[in-house]
């Protein structure tokens, strides 16, 4: 991950005060300057419409939208400018069913709490150093959801670079 992280803008979403100021102070400890927040959904949404974001953040469960909503929102081409911005989803709750449907809803990158700066380091390490490329099915557009290097799987559902092959969504 570059060491810079000076020039990235930062969306923290999160309805507890205490956590977005514990985001923000890690943030800050990795150079990063420019850093919005937001207690809710809607106050996101407004932001993200107002300034130009390069990550956000945001917590699994708020009141009002919840995270799955907010990035199901921000993957919308038809009302986001950026739909590809990288978006890493904090939660409490990191058991397999949330961290899936975090996933499938959007989310670049799932990060439990608590966090710590390690950890957070990593996950912002993730998505700008191993970037994902989109995949956009009728029911799904994000990031590539498979982690798996795809040249092992021989299979007959693996996807094809080759026009001739019908690829599998």
């Amino acid at each position: 991950m570059p060491a810079d992280l000076s020039k990235l803008s930062f969306l923290i979403i999160d309805d507890n005060a205490h956590m977005l100021k514990i985001v923000r102070t890690l943030l800050n400890g990795f150079g990063v300057h420019k850093i919005y927040d937001a207690c809710s959904g809607q106050e996101a949404l407004e932001i993200l419409r107002n300034e130009s974001i390069d990550i956000a953040i945001l917590d699994f469960q708020m009141d009002g939208m919840d995270g799955l909503e907010l990035i199901k929102y921000m993957r919308d081409e038809n009302r986001m400018e950026n739909p590809f911005m990288p978006i890493i989803m904090l939660s409490a709750y990191a058991e397999k069913t949330r961290v899936l449907a975090a996933r499938d809803a959007g989310a670049t990158e799932f990060c439990a709490k608590p966090i710590t700066a390690t950890d957070l380091y990593r996950k912002i390490g993730a998505v700008i150093d191993r970037a994902r490329p989109f995949v956009r099915t009728k029911v799904f557009f994000g990031p590539d959801r498979r982690r798996h290097d795809p040249d092992k799987y021989k299979g007959p559902e693996r996807r094809s670079d080759d026009p001739a092959q019908p690829n599998v969504a």
